[in-house]
């Protein structure tokens, strides 16, 4: 670990601080981000963690969610530090960019989350106020039937990737599974459910 931050990194700027100093002390820590300076990140997350909880906050209005995704920025930040390019942009404006993007992200997880909500619950409730047809119910019942008759890790892949919005590369992670067999139980889970659509939609024709 650098021993070269360790003075800045434990004596930041005051909020009163010259512009200059404060960009002198950005890019310190921007160097230290670089150099896996764990003390250095340490300081980053003090620097701007807040920042990140409180647009988190604002754009999704929810506590649990904002601090989720103020972890998972920090994260990335760590993992994906060699893409960091201080010649393109302040470390600041680099965080700020992560940030939106998982807050799209975690915004897109939920719709998705709600959608199977909602489909999983038309499934077993009858269609009373007719706004959905024979058929969407019955595809709902068929997928929900087929999900939980998939092998067990196909079943495991497939939720954690509806469910949790996981990408094969986090999946692989949580599951211990290889990269290349989360891939290949998706896609034949995938073709499982689809092939039981196409068929009862064919039924459903009088193929």
């Amino acid at each position: 670990m650098s021993t070269q931050l360790r003075t800045v990194t434990s004596a930041p700027p005051s909020a009163g601080a010259a512009p200059a100093e404060e960009t002198l002390y950005e890019e310190e820590l921007a160097r230290g981000l670089l150099a896996a300076d764990e003390q250095a990140f340490a300081a980053i997350y003090r620097r701007w963690g807040s920042l990140v909880h409180t647009m988190a906050t604002r754009s999704l209005g929810d506590t649990h969610e904002a601090e989720d995704v103020t972890q998972q920025v920090f994260i990335g930040a760590w993992r994906g530090r060699r893409g960091f390019r201080p010649e393109r942009g302040p470390l600041g404006a680099w965080l700020v960019g992560i940030t939106r993007r998982k807050i799209v992200d975690a915004l897109a997880a939920r719709t998705r989350r709600l959608t199977l909500a909602e489909a999983a619950g038309h499934a077993s409730t009858p269609d009373v106020a007719g706004g959905v047809g024979p058929d969407d119910v019955l595809d709902r019942v068929l997928l929900v039937d087929e999900l939980s008759r998939l092998p067990a890790r196909q079943r495991q892949v497939l939720c954690l990737a509806f469910f949790h919005d996981l990408t094969h590369a986090q999946i692989a992670e949580r599951t211990g599974l290889p990269l290349g067999t989360v891939k290949s139980h998706t896609r034949r889970g995938l073709y499982r459910l689809r092939g039981v659509l196409e068929q009862s939609r064919a039924d459903a024709r009088g193929i």
